[in-house]
């Protein structure tokens, strides 16, 4: 269950872009490759719950704790350093996460609400059946059940594995693959249902690049990786050798050797952020004329598509390249890259050895991970994962005050008027594309906290006793729910992450940026805070938000949503330009020795934080009414405002999970998020008294202003 696109144009603050409009459940990844446009503010281990007991963070009196700083830095030298440094020194990762840190503590409480709301189900024996409580309580029971998951073995598997040996031509494995999306299996091809960045009132057929068990390309191209791309050769023998597969060590050489192929043909991670590259509008015929060697028609009619009118595919030049290495390879090896594809999609969900065996190669070997996470936790984001809005509605009910949500709504206006406000003074862009910009603005939606309408589940079907089945189910759920779609004007109220989900994100095809009620809680946010945090905090992630409609890719949709051209020519190559100045600092960027930041594929989100910090911080002027910022314990009103960024991003990482992420993920580094914009701000110079000479000064005509 690793193809289902779902998405749209997005942007999202933590999260990979691996999750346009997300599942509902923790194992499916909603997107083709690592290419979805939902843009969120971050990209962390949101279902990785900590629950160690972890000592509250301090946010002193008025939200930032100035004991937590290193003042033995120079703010010019290491910001990051100079307003975390002591806080940073004092947090101890968990053995069963490769990060920790302000987001992290907050997914942690998160985490903590729905193991008290969903253990409190699980205990109830008054359920009624049929009703969401009962589902999430089953869906609980089921995976708690570690006696009888370990009884069933590799039993679940059988049927998968009898229908894989059963495709034995390549035009019968390309209709398995298309039978597998919404369930367990592998394929060449990712292809889901979107929002049409063209049309964005009507969904779509989507397909493009996929058939990687290692996070991207670079793991088999990259000599860095070479350690990796070795352990997953042995993980893929490991695998084949427990589900009773010919020849394992032989095979596993062989389906690694075919993915490299593979890898060979895929665009890079940030050829596949280029939203006019990614629109190539086909037909069946026409993909198939094109990209001959995959049964397409077979394919698709399998994937309950066949009759699409037209699709988008992707990644153009790549597919004709993947369908020919399929049309190469043999059945037999085909079949075996199918059966470990599948075993491994189901490993989680089997027996104790399979699924340890899949936690240490995935989460071990990769990331860095110590500790497994207890069968507790991972029950908890299972059932809270099977049936997201319904354990999101129950979150909302208990722990989101309504305060919040208007208090949100005036600081959203108030980012609004100030990126107005700069808009209408920029140097670099002319009247014409103003006017455009301007019009974008006003048409943004705004969510807050919850959807006002909730997902019905009452067709998914969850039983106690029946792990693997309530995942397969609930994957046949999505797609049914996806599938349904197709006929219908596009759902505008619908949401891409759940309540209970500490991220926000931005949706290019709906103009929309929303933010649901998990991340509205310090350290983003306290309706009781001094204004000066909140604005650095949650107006950081507003406006970092609200910036990725006019980043280097959000800025090519409309206010309608349509994918097109709205600026001048004079206008664009300015933007360019900037953008490409961005880039080169961002370059020179090290989070640890050996991988630098790729701006290629970070350039959106880099976008995004010093949107938000630049938009942020005039907002928080405005929000003054004239008067002067008070002087809380010695620091004055932009000081704070720069601490609340600072300490949004307080974090550390296991050096592994640091290395995937500078590889796969559109965001940066922790320390640079910090650095990286406030540089390019000129009240961060004044505030702080950054000199000439410090390690991270920029000449004021060095510095980047955007918007």
């Amino acid at each position: 269950m690793k193809r289902l696109l779902i998405g749209a144009a997005v942007g999202a603050l933590l999260l990979p872009a691996s999750a346009a409009f997300a599942q509902d459940i923790g194992h499916d990844h909603a997107c083709i490759d690592d290419a979805c446009e939902m843009v969120s503010i971050f990209s962390g281990e949101e279902t990785a719950a900590g629950w160690q007991g972890t000592v509250a963070p301090k946010y002193g009196t008025w939200g930032f704790d100035l004991a937590g700083r290193d003042t033995s830095v120079n703010p010019g030298d290491d910001f990051f350093r100079y307003a975390n440094g002591a806080a940073i020194d004092k947090l101890v990762i968990p053995s069963d996460r490769t990060s920790y840190g302000s987001f992290a503590l907050l997914r942690e409480l998160s985490d903590n609400r729905m193991k008290e709301l969903v253990t409190g189900l699980a205990a109830r024996t008054d359920l009624t059946a049929g009703t969401d409580e009962k589902k999430i309580a089953d869906a609980y029971r089921s995976y708690i059940d570690q006696a009888r998951v370990d009884q069933l073995d590799a039993q679940p598997l059988q049927p998968y594995l009898a229908a894989i040996r059963a495709a034995d031509t390549h035009e019968k494995m390309a209709v398995h693959m298309g039978q597998t999306i919404g369930r367990f299996g592998g394929s060449f091809f990712g292809t889901g249902i979107t929002i049409d960045s063209k049309q964005p009132t009507r969904y779509v057929v989507s397909t493009g690049q996929s058939g990687l068990g290692l996070p991207n390309r670079d793991y088999y191209l990259d000599a860095r990786f070479a350690d990796k791309k070795e352990l997953y050769q042995a993980y893929v023998a490991r695998i084949l050798g427990m589900i009773g597969w010919d020849n394992p060590t032989e095979t596993a050489a062989q389906i690694v050797a075919l993915e490299s192929k593979i890898a060979e043909a895929h665009w890079s991670p940030a050829e596949n952020r280029n939203r006019d590259k990614t629109y190539n509008e086909y037909t069946i015929a026409s993909l198939t004329q094109d990209a001959p060697g995959f049964a397409w028609q077979p394919y698709f009619d399998a994937a309950q598509l066949g009759g699409a009118p037209r699709l988008i595919v992707r990644q153009n030049t790549a597919l004709p390249k993947i369908a020919a290495i399929y049309a190469e390879t043999p059945v037999a090896l085909l079949q075996a890259w199918e059966a470990f594809h599948t075993a491994d999609d189901m490993a989680p969900y089997l027996s104790k050895r399979f699924s340890d065996a899949a936690w240490e190669f995935n989460s071990r070997d990769l990331s860095g991970q110590p500790e497994q996470r207890t069968r507790e936790k991972r029950a908890i984001s299972f059932a809270e994962g099977a049936l997201g809005e319904a354990a999101g509605r129950l979150y909302v009910a208990q722990y989101f005050p309504a305060e919040s949500k208007a208090k949100m709504e005036e600081l959203v206006a108030n980012l609004r008027t100030a990126l107005s406000h700069r808009i209408d003074n920029l140097s670099w862009m002319g009247t014409e594309t103003k006017a455009a910009a301007q019009e974008k603005l006003r048409k943004f939606t705004v969510k807050i906290g919850y959807p006002d309408k909730w997902r019905d589940y009452s067709a998914l079907d969850i039983r106690a006793d029946d792990l693997v089945g309530n995942v397969e189910r609930q994957g046949r759920f999505q797609w049914n729910y996806q599938l349904a779609r197709l006929n219908q004007p596009v759902d505008k109220a619908e949401w891409g992450m759940t309540p209970q989900t500490v991220n926000a994100y931005y949706n290019s095809a709906n103009n929309e940026i929303v933010f649901p009620a998990a991340i509205l809680q310090p350290p983003f946010f306290d309706p009781n805070g001094d204004p000066a945090v909140n604005y650095g905090g949650i107006g950081g992630v507003i406006g970092h938000e609200i910036g990725h409609g006019f980043d280097d890719q959000g800025s090519k949709s409309d206010g309608d949503g349509v994918l097109r051209n709205w600026w001048t020519p004079e206008d664009k190559a300015n933007f360019e330009a900037l953008t490409a100045r961005l880039g080169a600092q961002y370059a020179s960027y090290e989070p640890i020795a050996g991988y630098h930041i790729n701006p290629g594929l970070t350039m959106g989100e880099n976008i995004g934080d010093a949107s938000g910090v630049a938009v942020g911080l005039e907002a928080y002027h405005l929000s003054l009414g004239g008067r002067p910022a008070p002087v809380l314990d010695g620091t004055t009103g932009d000081q704070r405002f720069f601490y609340g960024w600072a300490q949004v991003w307080q974090s550390k990482y296991r050096d592994e999970a640091l290395k995937q992420q500078v590889a796969t993920d559109p965001h940066s580094a922790a320390q640079f998020r910090v650095i990286g914009p406030l540089r390019n701000v000129d009240a961060w110079y004044d505030a702080f008294e950054v000199k000439p000479g410090t390690k991270y000064y920029l000449t004021p005509d060095e510095r980047v202003r955007l918007w």
